[in-house]
């Protein structure tokens, strides 16, 4: 299959997967712990269930990896990464910034994104070669060349604590004009769409950041890890344009 194919398919599933979630969104569900303290409810669940059948109903040779029902087919060389619901956070407390992420691997390397937010209505997509859009309209990051002049997107302040990047973080900040915790995926999505100009991630799971390479760097962006190298897999994700990165590096690398 082509980037565009996937792209196309990725895209409805997607859409599937994240309407799904309004059946369950500002209502009283209930909510349960994973073993790592994270929320997980129902929609979770139902979710991603309803992604995976719609995944192998069309492409049956496809590996899935997938946040609550892990690995299927993984022999595949097109994986599918998926994050039913990232925000269970903000999805709980009735707060419209959640996503469903959907990433497509080939051959080991992120190939398409999808980020879709139901609540509000936004789908934020791209494959490599093919360029991103917003709701079907191209989008890009924006060009702000100056630190002093970003805005700085985060999930929450104390992840950078308990990762010990407590101080390079507040130096970051202090540079920076603006920051606001619009968080987690939707962070991402506001620089690929040229409405923030830094978000960063100290934690991040390969279903959180799978999305994220392709439609940063399809609009004209960078993703890296903290230590400025290009990957899903590393544990974090700084997304940004091309001025700004080395910068934000360097704070962190010092």
């Amino acid at each position: 299959m082509t980037n565009k194919e996937l792209l196309q398919a990725a895209i409805e599933v997607a859409t599937l997967g994240g309407e799904h979630t309004l059946n369950y969104f500002k209502k009283d569900i209930q909510v349960d712990s994973k073993s790592d303290d994270s929320p997980v409810t129902v929609a979770d669940k139902e979710t991603e269930a309803l992604m995976r059948k719609a995944i192998l109903t069309h492409f049956p040779e496809h590996g899935i990896i997938g946040e609550e029902f892990g690995r299927e087919n993984e022999g595949s060389n097109i994986q599918w990464i998926l994050d039913p619901i990232d925000g269970t956070k903000s999805f709980i407390h009735q707060i419209p910034f959640y996503t469903t992420l959907i990433g497509i691997m080939v051959d080991g390397k992120p190939e398409v994104g999808v980020i879709y937010a139901p609540a509000t209505d936004e789908l934020c997509a791209a494959a490599i070669g093919e360029g991103a859009t917003l709701n079907g309209k191209p989008c890009s990051v924006r060009e702000t060349k100056d630190l002093g002049e970003a805005s700085l997107m985060l999930t929450d302040l104390y992840e950078f604590h308990n990762q010990g990047l407590q101080e390079p973080f507040m130096d970051l900040m202090s540079k920076t004009k603006l920051h606001r915790t619009w968080g987690d995926a939707y962070g991402h999505m506001m620089v690929a769409t040229g409405r923030a100009d830094i978000m960063f991630d100290p934690i991040l799971n390969i279903w959180d950041a799978a999305a994220l390479l392709p439609i940063i760097k399809e609009a004209g962006g960078v993703y890296t890890d903290i230590h400025g190298v290009e990957s899903i897999e590393t544990g974090s994700g700084i997304s940004t344009n091309k001025y700004l990165h080395s910068e934000v590096i360097k704070i962190f690398s010092t």
